[in-house]
């Protein structure tokens, strides 16, 4: 099984009207449920590297059982949620080959791009 998520996203050479600002850390009623995010001023883009910032929103997840689909249960387009599923990764590092980036909570993403070889 895999889960497929949609996001729609933002560039400084593509950006996206409606997607604006994250507001919310994520924390529920004070409570770290999902993660917490950066906000304000510590998620500030780096003005060295104005081009690296890929902002983003989900938008509609699926588990993948061999073809037959189970919605993912966020509600994505909600707009009491909507908030909650914006974030931001920022590449630090870019290849023909190889992305590495960092998220709005801290995670590291490594990502590789398929070819026919793989």
């Amino acid at each position: 099984a895999e889960l497929v998520v949609d996001a729609l996203a933002s560039t400084a050479a593509y950006p996206l009207e409606e997607l604006t600002e994250r507001k919310s850390t994520g924390k529920v009623l004070g409570v770290n449920v999902l993660g917490v995010s950066l906000v304000g001023e510590e998620a500030l883009p780096d003005e060295d590297r104005p081009d690296s910032r890929i902002d983003f929103v989900f938008d509609e997840g699926n588990f993948n059982f061999n073809g037959f689909k189970i919605p993912y249960p966020v509600p994505f387009r909600n707009p009491l949620f909507r908030d909650w599923v914006k974030g931001w990764i920022d590449v630090t590092y870019l290849s023909d080959r190889v992305r590495i980036s960092r998220g709005n909570k801290g995670t590291t993403f490594v990502l590789a791009k398929e070819t026919d070889e793989m």
